[in-house]
């Protein structure tokens, strides 16, 4: 008797254990079943197919160039796909490795703790989600920063331009890096120290805004006169 319940016993164990395994892969494939949906998109139409035609009219070659050139001084570095063109770049930053390394070397201590190096579509999102965590601790604003879409799908790749611009901008500003900046520099910090005697003679200047005008007024204005033709 205990043997045939000890022998029911691991019968159990075995099928709960089968269970967990067949919701695991279950759930496993569910997941590359919706990246590869979101990887072999269907082509918009109407009012999507617009915006997506304003969003790559958007997008400037020009300053490709400059992204291109200074991730590649960063990083001492060529990327894998030297031809300019947006999806040329986009491939070349898909996988999120090379953003991953650039954001690291420029903070001086590593902000993306590990770097997936598969191929699996998965692994690559998840650099470019541990890229944009990145730049929010590295100083960026979220108006700056891309979604992953916008990269791994080619849905923005203008806004992809402007997040590297930007982390460039925080790089030269606040980071100490000392090469080229293609963004917009950051104003520093520039506190005033008035003394009180300049306070309180700012407080009898009145502003335009006030209604004071130095002595100005209407003349000369036709406002309200009606409209003749030989002016008395």
């Amino acid at each position: 008797k205990q043997w045939y319940q000890r022998r029911v016993a691991i019968t159990a164990g075995e099928c709960v254990l089968l269970l967990s395994s067949f919701r695991l892969i279950s759930s496993y494939s569910c997941v590359i079943f919706f990246l590869n949906m979101a990887s072999n998109r269907a082509e918009k139409s109407g009012l999507s197919r617009d915006i997506q035609k304003k969003l790559e009219a958007k997008y400037s070659q020009d300053q490709e160039a400059q992204c291109r050139a200074w991730i590649e001084e960063v990083l001492g570095e060529k990327l894998s796909n030297s031809e300019l063109g947006m999806h040329n770049f986009q491939q070349c930053l898909r996988d999120g490795q090379i953003l991953c390394k650039l954001l690291n070397t420029l903070n001086g201590e590593p902000l993306v703790k590990k770097i997936n190096q598969q191929k699996m579509a998965f692994k690559q999102m998840e650099n470019i989600e541990q890229f944009i965590k990145g730049c929010k601790i590295f100083g960026l604003k979220d108006g700056d920063i891309f979604q992953t879409a916008d990269l791994y799908e080619c849905q923005n790749m203008s806004q992809v331009l402007a997040n590297i611009a930007a982390v460039s901008s925080v790089a030269s500003s606040s980071k100490g890096y000392q090469g080229s900046c293609i963004g917009t520099k950051i104003a520093d910090h520039n506190e005033r120290d008035f003394d009180e005697a300049t306070l309180n003679a700012g407080k009898f200047v009145l502003g335009g805004q006030m209604g004071f005008t130095e002595g100005e007024n209407q003349s000369g204005m036709s406002m309200g006169k009606t409209r003749k033709v030989v002016d008395m």
